[in-house]
């Protein structure tokens, strides 16, 4: 992997971890990685945190189906799951396959570099 590629896709990792929407796994895969960075452990790193990120990132209509559902009116509380599900909805119309919230962003951006990262 190329220094500009392990520079970006850190700074991609840092925005991941500091995101209201990543889930505490993401943040510990993404961590560990940067812990990671330039030792023997690298490798082993990223792919655990490619894998994670692929189990991660949300589709855009597993978005729009959580916030339409029970669980996510419980999650965001009725009258945003109805905006996140509107949200999700414009998004898919637009093109997107995916959540457009930081923590997925972030994921995406670093996934575009799977195949230079392994």
């Amino acid at each position: 992997m190329s220094q500009n590629v392990k520079d970006y896709v850190a700074g991609k990792v840092k925005e991941l971890i500091s995101a209201h929407s990543c889930c505490a796994e993401a943040k510990a895969a993404g961590q560990a990685w940067l812990d990671a960075v330039g030792t023997d452990k690298e490798a082993e790193e990223t792919k655990k945190l490619i894998a994670r990120l692929e189990m991660d990132i949300m589709p855009v209509d597993g978005l729009i189906a959580f916030a339409d559902s029970e669980a996510g009116a419980r999650v965001f509380g009725a009258e945003m799951a109805k905006n996140v599900a509107a949200h999700g909805r414009e998004i898919k119309a637009a093109g997107a396959k995916y959540c457009d919230c930081p923590a997925c962003n972030a994921v995406a951006a670093i996934l575009e570099k799977k195949d230079e990262l392994l």
